[in-house]
């Protein structure tokens, strides 16, 4: 990029929201605009075949590889934190199973003050991120560039699932994105004909060619450099130099819940005596600024499998490497889709008013295990709190822009939380229970036979539970003047600086957060240009 470069709109993370923003800000020819990621492009096989996405977690080439601090509520463990640093971001190394959440999630940031993010108002920009193959009604879209499809699998294991939820009185649902979310199905997935839909290949590519659209890869963004309160440059550190640009309009960042308040904070932006101690200028004393941390934490109840049903014969290399042809030829086959197909969504007690509990079933059995207990067939259920109470922080470690943050998760720090993991805990053993998985359920894995009683219970989610790779809400919106950025997503205390990405959700959703990001992002475009929001 030629010095003294200078765009109207700067996007900082070419992520789930950046490569929404870069698309739509540059729809428009009149408006600059330049995408700016850490990472390198999209190319890798692992990225693109659904499969592989176990691997992406884990790839050094595409992930920041982050780590927490160790975790007081969870044996004192560092848990390993993959977030994409790769053009698509995290939408390119995920699990990609699309999961908008619950309209009461919405409604309740529109009774926190935050005027625009009900549900009636976010289902728009749903659709209109959308293309669905499926489905053809008032909750879906049909003419987004964002392609989405329903899974499907004939794995008797999905079946003995789904009959197992039947008989422990659940409900089946069409849709869990449509009128009620509760209940057993098949899950939709940002997967088509055996490939990968990122939000690289969604929305970044169609735009790639726009004149008015440049993209700049191994661009780490530093900080954020103010003139007069208003953000006007973004210094950046690329092929060992390090050099600033100019924005006319506004920078917008969106790297995320680790990135985006670690560049406000090297910016000025955060709490005050923290930024001191690292040598750090104040902007705006901010001390919201990386916390109100939320993430999904999750266990795996695992058994041996009494048939040759499960992944496990898939490891064979005869086995994999036809896999791999097969959907590299014809986009088909076991490897063009993620074993998460069937999935449930249930309360843990009859005291909450909506699902609290995320349930997905899974013919396999996890990669630490397997790499343990080599040699058998094997399956579990993933289950994780939806709604947790518990909160951390993203601190600084040093003054370096270029150090690695400090993450506190504070995993099951709310007492609520761990009571809710136990109900979970105990719901999907009741599934395993049911007659249909009987010919399929061989001796318990994980947690063994000899965990019976609460204590037990609770020590063993304490030594096994892991992230569900959904942070959130280090850069809350609000309508009170403690908010770090208000409806608008606009960042308080100084100007021409906005933050859109998951960071921003005051609340975390019941479910996944990629789609929910992608709406943040397409409402952020029509707050960004002034344009008037959809019916």
């Amino acid at each position: 990029m030629e010095p003294g470069a200078e765009f109207d709109f700067i996007v900082v993370g070419a992520g789930s929201a950046g490569c929404v923003l870069a698309n739509r800000l540059s729809e428009d020819p009149r408006n600059r605009v330049l995408l700016m990621e850490a990472g390198g492009r999209d190319t890798s096989p692992v990225i693109h075949i659904p499969l592989l996405a176990g691997v992406a977690y884990f790839d050094p080439a595409i992930n920041w590889g982050y780590d927490t601090e160790p975790e007081s509520h969870l044996a004192g463990r560092r848990i390993h934190w993959p977030r994409g640093r790769v053009i698509g971001g995290s939408s390119s190394i995920n699990g990609m199973m699309y999961v908008r959440g619950q309209a009461a999630d919405y409604d309740h940031w529109r009774q926190l003050g935050l005027a625009g993010w009900d549900y009636a108002s976010v289902l728009p920009y749903f659709r209109r991120s959308e293309a669905n193959r499926d489905r053809r009604d008032l909750f879906h879209g049909a003419a987004g560039p964002w392609q989405i499809a329903r899974t499907h699998s004939d794995n008797p294991l999905y079946a003995a699932f789904f009959q197992a939820a039947l008989s422990a009185g659940y409900r089946e649902t069409d849709d869990f994105n449509g009128a009620r979310q509760e209940g057993f199905g098949w899950h939709d997935f940002n997967v088509v004909r055996g490939r990968r839909q990122s939000t690289a290949v969604a929305f970044l590519r169609p735009a790639a060619r726009r004149n008015n659209l440049q993209v700049l890869p191994r661009a780490q963004a530093r900080r954020v450099i103010f003139e007069a309160g208003q953000a006007r440059s973004l210094e950046y550190a690329a092929d060992g130099a390090v050099r600033t640009v100019r924005a006319r309009r506004e920078i917008i960042l969106s790297g995320g819940a680790v990135n985006s308040p670690t560049i406000l904070m090297h910016s000025g932006v955060g709490d005050a005596a923290q930024l001191r101690a690292w040598g750090i200028d104040v902007r705006h004393h901010a001390p919201e600024v990386g916390r109100g941390l939320q993430d999904h934490l999750g266990i795996y109840v695992q058994h041996a499998s009494l048939q040759p049903v499960t992944m496990y014969g898939w490891f064979r290399p005869d086995r994999a490497i036809g896999m791999m042809l097969q959907v590299a030829l014809f986009g088909r086959g076991p490897a063009a889709s993620l074993p998460l197909q069937a999935g449930l969504f249930a309360r843990s007690s009859g005291r909450v008013a909506t699902p609290d509990l995320q349930i997905t079933m899974v013919p396999g059995l996890t990669l630490d295990v397997t790499r343990k207990k080599q040699g058998r067939h094997g399956f579990l259920i993933h289950v994780y709190p939806l709604r947790p109470q518990s909160r951390g922080r993203i601190t600084l470690a040093s003054g370096d822009p270029a150090a690695k943050p400090k993450i506190l998760a504070n995993y099951l720090g709310e007492a609520t939380d761990r009571e809710t993991m136990r109900s979970g805990f105990h719901i999907v053993r009741r599934l395993f229970a049911q007659p249909s998985f009987a010919p399929y359920l061989g001796r318990a894995i994980s947690p063994g036979p000899d965990v019976r009683t609460d204590d037990d219970v609770d020590r063993w989610i304490q030594d096994s539970a892991q992230t569900v790779f959904h942070p959130t809400g280090t850069c809350r919106m609000g309508a009170d003047a403690a908010s770090v950025v208000d409806g608008e997503l606009r960042v308080r205390g100084v100007a021409g600086l906005r933050v859109v990405d998951a960071s921003v959700m005051p609340t975390i959703v019941s479910g996944n957060t990629q789609a929910p990001t992608v709406m943040i992002a397409e409402k952020a475009a029509d707050l960004i240009l002034g344009r008037a929001a959809p019916a």
